[in-house]
């Protein structure tokens, strides 16, 4: 294990058992939770986020490392604690053009994992959205735009999209966020109809 963190950057998983062992919720919810933070965290501070006991998360943990997602992090100064960190905050789960049956499914699976997820997460807004502060409450946002686009330009929009929301990713990392600041989830997706 070494102190120095590697270098950010997006890793791409196409094998199908590293997206089978991404599309289970408690790993989206550990995932998602040691990418927002710097110094990453412990299977004690993800079970809160995964709704498990520490000890089945620690097991969920062991599976993300053994497939190169998650390692261990640098000891917070208690060598007893064990902490972990992404490999990479940025993933993309692409099977490839030219993927077979067996990695179209497994791409499926994650896909319906983080669907169901943010399905979760509206709902979950639609039932507390009343007792939200009113400067919350008026800037939720819900849209959907059809736009008749070319190729070319639905890769700018992705491209400007992304510029959009880059500050505001890397601001997830940093100990002391903007006072009165919370957690978004933003989904964006893109998709040619037929």
């Amino acid at each position: 294990m070494t102190d120095a963190r590697p270098e950010s950057r997006r890793m791409t998983i196409s094998d199908p058992q590293v997206m089978r062992a991404l599309a289970h919720p408690a790993r989206i919810a550990i995932m998602e939770y040691l990418s927002s933070r710097e110094g990453g965290g412990t299977a004690t501070e993800c079970a809160e986020v995964a709704g498990l006991s520490p000890s089945a998360t620690s097991y969920h943990l062991r599976a993300l490392a053994k497939f190169g997602l998650v390692e261990q992090a640098p000891s917070r100064g208690d060598a007893r604690e064990r902490v972990w960190r992404t490999f990479s905050p940025n993933l993309m789960v692409d099977a490839g053009r030219e993927a077979g049956v067996e990695a179209r499914a497994a791409e499926w699976a994650v896909v319906e994992a983080h669907a169901a997820r943010d399905l979760g997460r509206t709902r979950d807004w639609l039932r507390r959205a009343g007792d939200e502060p009113p400067e919350w409450y008026d800037v939720a946002l819900f849209n959907n735009t059809l736009l008749l686009l070319t190729a070319e330009e639905l890769a700018s929009l992705n491209e400007a999209v992304s510029a959009l929301l880059e500050p505001y990713r890397q601001r997830r990392r940093q100990a002391d966020p903007p006072p009165g600041a919370r957690a978004v989830a933003v989904h964006y997706r893109a998709v040619p109809l037929a």
